[in-house]
């Protein structure tokens, strides 16, 4: 099962309600999957990094990974949302907090980093998830969410969705992978590590490799019908858009709308009932096998 949703806002007077209608269009697809749920918000871009970090201590986590960095001349400050926390550099610094997470911080997970995207998901419904991090008051350009039927991992935090595996980039996956086991052995051959046994992390991972070679996302996307065995429909979140790709037989639905203000991505039409305007929206079955991406 599963449940996808995606907002690309066009009109800049609705940023600040994305946070409130992504939480909505999640909510409604709560039955899809009930063990666990994520969003990625995209705001304004901003210099420097910014870092999402998930712990399960976060009464003392956040605090002392602060302080270590600080002495080591990494000054940094961060905003603490329930068991997440966005931390903020003035200069990058990505290298060394990876050192420092997989050296003295085993309770600290990274979500996502960059200079937009802020990711936040936790076992549960996706009631409780957007209630715990005040999704419904966050602004931002676009986002994603998802809602999570385990089939092919453990019903963990980290192994609900998103997946974030580059700077601004994310992904969400409606399906399953039959070769992402063989897929794993060969992007890790290739230096890529993995934090799950979820076969969407691979997909996320994958795209990613193909972005850092040189290819854009619709190049990536398209790649991916050949190398990506199963069914799948991914939606993909960018610093500057979000693209949507569903495997050649499509046998999981997907449903996308377009107005002057925004496009809408839902794994059902009743995702979209409490958006503005919809009743005069293009409503679509998104193709098989067919790239579509928008981009501000």
């Amino acid at each position: 099962m599963c449940g996808i949703v995606g907002l690309f806002l066009k009109d800049q007077a609705l940023e600040p309600r994305l946070g409130a209608m992504l939480a909505d269009m999640l909510v409604t697809m709560s039955d899809r999957g009930p063990d666990s749920a994520g969003i990625a918000v995209y705001g304004s871009a901003e210099p420097g990094l910014k870092v999402t970090l998930q712990s399960t201590a976060p009464e003392t986590d956040f605090d002392a990974l602060k302080a270590a960095l600080t002495a080591e001349g990494h000054p940094c400050d961060f905003t603490r949302k329930d068991t997440h926390a966005i931390f903020s550099f003035e200069t990058p610094c990505l290298d060394r907090l990876r050192e420092l997470l997989a050296g003295g911080f085993p309770s600290l997970t990274l979500m996502s980093q960059g200079e937009a995207i802020e990711i936040f998901k936790e076992v549960g419904l996706p009631r409780d998830v957007v209630a715990r991090f005040g999704i419904g008051e966050m602004a931002g350009t676009h986002g994603v969410g998802h809602t999570r039927l385990a089939t092919e991992s453990a019903v963990t935090t980290n192994g609900a969705h998103p997946f974030s595996t580059g700077a601004d980039q994310c992904l969400v996956h409606n399906g399953s992978l039959s070769n992402h086991n063989n897929l794993r052995r060969t992007l890790a051959r290739d230096g890529i590590t993995f934090e799950t046994e979820n076969d969407s992390e691979v997909a996320a991972a994958y795209l990613t490799h193909k972005m850092q070679a040189g290819a854009n996302l619709g190049a990536a996307l398209e790649a991916g019908l050949d190398d990506l065995d199963g069914f799948y429909t991914f939606v993909v979140g960018t610093k500057d858009g979000f693209g949507v790709l569903r495997d050649p037989i499509a046998c999981k639905p997907a449903v996308l709308a377009e107005t002057e203000q925004y496009v809408a991505f839902g794994s059902e039409y009743r995702a979209f009932v409490g958006l503005p305007g919809i009743d005069t929206a293009r409503i679509w079955e998104p193709e098989p096998a067919t790239v579509y991406f928008w981009e501000r």
